[in-house]
């Protein structure tokens, strides 16, 4: 490992420990959020990433508790897997907990999966992490070429209220949410999956260093 590196993990774990819970201007803090979810996780949890910097942070909190429960878009990165990642696992393991973690810009790709998911009464919940940016492009790019140009998305967009015209439960979490917020959205969240029914929370997340220095170009 070389200094770079040495350097993002003990960013990393000084973030981890002190500044996990505290609260950020603008919205919901990401490692708060996983760190409460991983609590809340069981042997049937199957974690699915798609996103960037939410899923880049997610990985580095989340726990996966057994063999085949996370899935991702793998080393290349097609963003878009998420929906369809859903629907399989519940298709062959129905008895499962499945969390779709969405990045804003991602969940774009395949949000509209929410429908044949409510259709085919095959549940999900998914949970997206709303920057209102391409986070993990903007950061390096504003900082390399000194313009944000392209990375840029609507915050206020309500993706809860989307998941709901497909037919799933709406549920959101944004600025001054505390931690037993979180807690008690993503109990409800397991408590509707277990009635049947999809979910889709929409996270405003307030923006933070944690993710500072990984590779994102």
């Amino acid at each position: 490992q070389g200094p770079g590196q040495l350097q993002v993990l003990s960013c990393f774990f000084i973030y981890y420990r002190s500044g996990s819970s505290k609260e950020l201007e603008g919205g919901v803090n990401p490692v708060l959020l996983f760190k409460v979810l991983d609590s809340l996780l069981t042997e049937k949890s199957v974690l699915i990433g798609d996103g960037g910097d939410f899923v880049g942070t997610a990985s580095r909190i989340l726990r996966p508790r057994g063999p085949l429960s996370w899935l991702d878009p793998g080393a290349y990165g097609t963003l878009g897997v998420g929906g369809g990642f859903a629907l399989g696992v519940k298709s062959v393991k129905p008895s499962s907990e499945v969390w779709v973690l969405w990045g804003d810009g991602s969940c774009t790709y395949s949000l509209a999966e929410v429908e044949p998911s409510v259709r085919h009464e095959l549940p999900f919940i998914a949970i997206i992490g709303n920057d209102g940016s391409w986070g993990q492009i903007e950061r390096d790019q504003s900082s390399m070429l000194g313009s944000d140009t392209g990375c840029q998305l609507n915050k206020d967009t309500p993706y809860h209220h989307i998941g709901q015209g497909y037919g799933a439960v709406a549920l959101s979490l944004g600025e001054g949410a505390t931690e037993q917020d979180i807690r008690d959205t993503l109990i409800l969240a397991q408590l509707e999956h277990g009635r049947g029914n999809t979910v889709v929370v929409n996270v405003t997340l307030g923006r933070s260093k944690f993710r500072a220095g990984s590779i994102s170009l």
